[in-house]
């Protein structure tokens, strides 16, 4: 019997405030924390709209050799680990896949997908391709994808070996339960221990530009309110006040 490891999961409250801020500010704040990127480089969004942040389940792929994994693609379903990474879901969470960058063999279908739909599953970040593409983004999921692929999972030159261990999606660290933040500007991994630190910059910081914005908009000089100033910074103390935000 296969047993793969489960998660520790944040506090949903954590992941959904920092499914507020989104990608751009989590990366910029975290920058300025130390953490240089935190980017997940090459999966882009094709469900566009969709904002997410949530625990991440963590799925490593290998390249594949014949003598070690069945080629068929229903052959021992229950030794094929893409499946196991799915029975640990929860409500929320993200499956985040170092995929290699692979562009032949497709991850996840549309079955798999639908089963992590109804787990309450928010989406799935990959360093490679999805099947079913047309189908898969009527599921209602958040998908950061390379491309799409007719191939099954392990038709090609990968299979999945390993469920939550540390992985490197896209050149980026996520160890299972980082909290990842994904929206159209793509996904960004958010250490845990790192997060309220980073909400509460992040809170100012969108407050400012809330502000900033304002005032752009009523034909205010970029030079002072973006970034907002030290000359600026007395206007937006009287805002706040204004507003009820002190």
């Amino acid at each position: 019997m296969v047993e793969t490891p489960d998660i520790v999961r944040p506090p949903a409250e954590l992941s959904a405030a920092l499914a507020a801020i989104g990608s751009a500010t989590a990366s910029g704040e975290l920058s300025r924390m130390g953490i240089r990127s935190a980017f997940i480089r090459g999966p882009v969004s094709v469900t566009p709209g969709v904002r997410v942040a949530g625990p991440a389940l963590t799925l490593q792929f290998l390249p594949k050799r014949e003598d070690r994994y069945p080629v068929d693609e229903y052959e021992e379903p229950e030794k094929q680990l893409h499946r196991h990474v799915m029975y640990h879901a929860q409500p929320g969470d993200m499956i985040v896949v170092d995929a290699r960058g692979d562009m032949s063999s497709g991850v996840f279908g549309e079955m798999m997908l639908t089963y992590f739909k109804g787990r309450g599953g928010a989406g799935v970040v990959i360093d490679g391709c999805l099947r079913d593409i047309g189908e898969a983004k009527q599921l209602g999921l958040g998908l950061w994808i390379r491309g799409a692929t007719p191939n099954f999972h392990a038709q090609t030159g990968i299979v999945p070996a390993a469920v939550n261990v540390p992985v490197a999606c896209g050149g980026t660290l996520v160890e299972p339960g980082d909290i990842v933040v994904a929206d159209d500007d793509g996904a960004v991994v958010v250490p845990v221990k790192l997060a309220p630190a980073l909400l509460a910059a992040a809170q100012e910081h969108a407050e400012w530009e809330e502000f900033s914005r304002i005032r752009l908009a009523e034909g205010g000089d970029l030079r002072r309110y973006y970034p907002l100033s030290d000359e600026a910074r007395p206007e937006y103390e009287q805002w706040r006040a204004e507003q009820g935000r002190d």
